[in-house]
């Protein structure tokens, strides 16, 4: 693949609010801006050598930082990770230069199948030795750390011998990797599993903590009649939400903080209220020098 690499630096200011880029919104990104703000992708839509949605993201590029999202690394499968694929992330990687850098603690492939779902894992120390062994063969290659994002899941494993904030604190520990906090998976895994999210983020691993993630989740109910929430990303954010992140702010800092919204797509001024209602709490709920250095991830 060429590389066309912008001269933007990777560092990226702590307040900075985005959301997902989607090449509906392009025009109106381009006429009205986003103040402060930075966009993601996911990786794999771009993994092709040129045409109309690499003309589109540097369009992009050339105004914004950008966050690279991956979503079929399987980092958490228990096979080695596709070489090609690898590449193909680290060719992006170099030639838009991103800010963010991220993947997701799940698997997603087997014996050479992707299946189009995000799927949980056993946190068990041979889990975490093949995760960390993964997350260093990816940052390796790329040449720079990543942010890894806890997962939203609806089943659990017995066989776990350690607490998934545990399991994310060991990683980054041993890895040097980031963390990407979405504060929406864990609504949805508490809800979902029965526990507080409250009481998941006091042991969260904050102190890694990179970028945030905020999305909207569809409300069910399981052949018992319990709730069950969706990770659906086809709405506004949920007001419990909005309350978990703020209270996560108020305790370290302004952090970048990203908007998924990736189906079900509204109006372009829509989603950008919702980026701007993050900038709002980060700066209502943190002092001028309470914010997070953000350097390369």
């Amino acid at each position: 693949m060429a590389r066309h690499a912008p001269s933007r630096p990777h560092y990226a200011p702590p307040r900075l609010a985005g959301t997902s880029f989607k090449h509906e919104h392009l025009g109106a990104i381009l006429d009205e801006g986003l103040t402060d703000g930075f966009f993601e992708v996911h990786a794999e839509n771009y993994m092709g050598a040129g045409g109309p949605p690499h003309r589109a993201l540097a369009a992009i590029r050339e105004r914004y930082p950008l966050s690279l999202h991956g979503v079929c690394m399987s980092i958490g499968g228990p096979g080695s990770l596709d070489v090609a694929h690898l590449a193909r992330f680290r060719d992006l990687v170099a030639r838009y230069e991103p800010a963010f850098v991220s993947e997701h603690l799940a698997w997603s492939s087997h014996g050479g199948t992707f299946f189009n779902d995000l799927l949980p894992l056993p946190y068990t120390r041979a889990t975490l030795d093949s995760v960390c062994a993964h997350i260093d063969q990816m940052q390796t290659a790329i040449g720079r750390k990543i942010l890894l994002e806890n997962p939203s899941t609806y089943v659990a494993f017995a066989s776990s011998t350690m607490s998934e904030c545990e399991f994310l604190r060991a990683i980054a520990q041993r890895t040097g990797c980031g963390l990407l906090l979405d504060v929406n998976n864990v609504f949805v895994s508490a809800t979902n599993h029965g526990y507080s999210a409250r009481d998941y983020l006091a042991a969260f691993p904050l102190e890694h903590v990179g970028e945030m993630h905020l999305a909207g989740h569809s409300e069910q109910h399981d052949d018992e009649h319990m709730p069950l929430l969706i990770d659906s990303h086809d709405r506004p954010v949920a007001d419990p939400v909005w309350d978990l992140y703020a209270e996560v702010v108020s305790d370290i800092g302004a952090v970048p903080t990203l908007i998924e919204w990736d189906s079900a797509l509204p109006a372009w001024p829509e989603l950008r209220a919702q980026a701007e209602a993050a900038r709002q709490i980060m700066t209502q709920h943190t002092a001028p020098d309470s914010v997070r250095q953000c350097h390369e991830a």
